[in-house]
């Protein structure tokens, strides 16, 4: 896999080491030390990937998401020491695809990368059919199976699921989840998904101690767990 990387951390040695190892693995990597070089690096070199920190000098690392967020289709990575829920909750609520918290194994940042790479090249193709172990969800049919089996859903837990479905393998938060599927009116209520989601568990034989298919980030929001080369496109 190849494709460009935009770092953005006001730590020399972060941005020395992300370069060195991304480089290895074929990716282009551009590295900046603030937010305003982020936004302008953005604009010029259009990075597939950014990965970014939150604690910048100048423009926080919150503010440069956000405008990421008005003016590109890069995928944003968080790379923080933040490991509160909070801040992760509004990464994400702001358009982060995914959120790692220091320190983190190069591998696991690279398994990251590739996911939400291979998550955009589905999306912008149209995916069609999205697998998660024996679970398989026919976008264009509206059609769920397990095992072969298939499964009836409420229009409701077909909703979320379609919408975990269509971001599968990113964190997906409770307030996303409500606008998405509820409505902006039903914004602070988690209880709604909670609910949903316990009954598409039971539905689809998922084990809530140890999930098969929608995993649990408490008090942040699910992930449809698959693996990105069981997202297919049409042909």
């Amino acid at each position: 896999m190849s494709g460009r990387i935009l770092v953005v951390d006001d730590e020399v040695e972060i941005r020395r080491a992300l370069r060195t190892g991304l480089t290895h693995h074929r990716f282009d990597v551009e590295a900046v030390a603030t937010g305003e070089e982020a936004l302008s690096s953005a604009a010029a070199w259009k990075p597939d990937v950014v990965l970014l920190d939150l604690g910048l000098p100048g423009i926080d690392g919150f503010t440069v998401l956000t405008r990421l967020r008005e003016k590109s289709r890069a995928a944003v990575i968080v790379l923080s020491v933040m490991a509160d829920e909070r801040d992760k909750v509004r990464a994400l609520d702001l358009g982060a695809d995914d959120y790692l918290v220091k320190p983190f194994g190069l591998e696991e940042l690279l398994a990251r990368i590739r996911a939400v790479v291979r998550r955009q090249a589905a999306v912008a193709g149209g995916a069609a059919v999205v697998r998660a172990g024996d679970l398989e969800i026919d976008l264009e049919r509206r059609q769920v199976m397990v095992a072969g089996r298939e499964v009836h859903l409420t229009p409701t837990e077909y909703e979320l699921l379609r919408y975990l479905a269509l971001h599968a393998g990113k964190l997906v938060t409770h307030t996303i989840l409500l606008r998405e599927v509820w409505g902006a009116y039903a914004v602070g209520e988690a209880q709604n998904t909670r609910y949903v989601v316990a009954q598409l568990r039971r539905k689809l034989g998922d084990d809530p101690a140890r999930p098969k298919y929608i995993a649990t980030e408490p008090g942040v929001g699910y992930r449809l767990r698959v693996d990105s080369n069981e997202i297919q496109t049409p042909t």
